[in-house]
């Protein structure tokens, strides 16, 4: 245990800047957007109407919630915490790439400068390396990224909460009150072993062809899967099984090169229900159930999950084999 802790601590150091400021940098880029649209917002409102005070509705905004009924608040909140949960995605969206080419690399690189000479003249195992490179991208990674999400969703409503302050709001019953930015914390958390088990066969595909190709990782990596699919296609071959080619780009394409994208296994799930084809959602309440924990975690009934799942452990395996096996040169 006491050597995985020291492999882990090696990939966090040697790739910190994706796994730790690539996620809190892309958070803080939008915090910074933010304020800036709320300074040009603010100068262009200020001009037009030549320094009255901020009204919604006719009302003044340190009065709003004087004047709402509770099903109004609720309504704001549900506002508020969409407007958190989707300032949240920034730093997973950069999560996605960083785990992408994290794991293209991972076992290529060090062929190709020669370190893995240098690692395989240590006590470590094939296997402990392998598995120090798929904890890493499945729960390093996300749990950073998770944490900055977190911090750029609190972030958000300090914003708002600087503005409706500015206004002569009280933050307090505006912004804090109405909203339930814990819960959207504890979903956002409560999501990670999902996404460590949905991510699965993407990173062990990954890990597989950086462990395999002498070259041009990257391409190997894309083409097979989509060349794969277009033969599929043209030759009818889900046909002859009764089942069409789109099932071949969705579970076998798609499961291959989609699974750092966090929220993909929502879109696998909710794709194949049936009472969801007709989904339109009349408020943000309805955007928000979707990205619950109790949602997220309906995920581990599915058999999608645990089927890719057991293809993705199959490919890390054939990853040990191959960096135990190929040429270092």
């Amino acid at each position: 245990m006491n050597t995985f802790k020291w492999l882990l601590k090696r990939e966090y150091w040697e790739h910190r800047g994706g796994f730790f400021w690539a996620p809190l940098i892309t958070g803080a880029i939008f915090l910074l957007l933010t304020i800036m649209a709320v300074v040009a917002g603010e100068s262009m409102r200020s001009a037009a109407l030549d320094g009255e005070g901020l009204q919604m509705n006719g009302v003044e905004l340190s009065k709003l919630t004087e004047t709402m009924q509770p099903g109004d608040i609720a309504e704001m909140g549900a506002g508020l915490d969409l407007g958190a949960l989707m300032a949240s995605t920034w730093p997973f969206m950069v999560l996605a790439f960083v785990v992408f080419f994290y794991c293209l690399g991972a076992l290529f690189d060090e062929r190709k400068d020669r370190s893995i000479l240098f690692w395989k003249s240590l006590p470590l195992s094939d296997q402990q390396t392998v598995l120090s490179k798929v904890f890493s991208a499945l729960i390093v990674a996300p749990v950073i990224a998770t944490v900055a999400a977190i911090a750029t969703s609190f972030g958000f409503l300090v914003i708002l909460s600087g503005y409706a302050m500015f206004h002569g709001g009280n933050p307090m019953t505006l912004i804090w009150g109405p909203a339930n930015p814990l819960t959207v914390a504890f979903n956002l958390a409560a999501a990670l072993p999902v996404f460590a088990l949905w991510a699965l066969p993407t990173v062990g595909w990954l890990l597989l062809v950086s462990a395999w190709s002498k070259s041009k990782p990257f391409l190997w990596a894309l083409l097979v899967p989509l060349f794969a699919g277009v033969l599929v296609s043209w030759f009818d071959v889900m046909e002859m099984i009764g089942m069409k080619a789109s099932w071949f780009w969705t579970h076998i394409v798609g499961r291959m090169l989609l699974g750092t994208l966090n929220g993909m296994d929502m879109i696998y799930r909710e794709a194949s229900n049936p009472a969801m084809q007709n989904f339109n959602p009349e408020g943000p309440q309805d955007i928000l159930a979707l990205f619950s924990a109790q949602n997220a975690w309906s995920s581990f009934a599915s058999i999608d999950m645990w089927v890719g799942a057991a293809a993705g452990v199959a490919m890390i395996l054939a990853a040990m084999h191959f960096r135990r096996t190929r040429d270092e040169g």
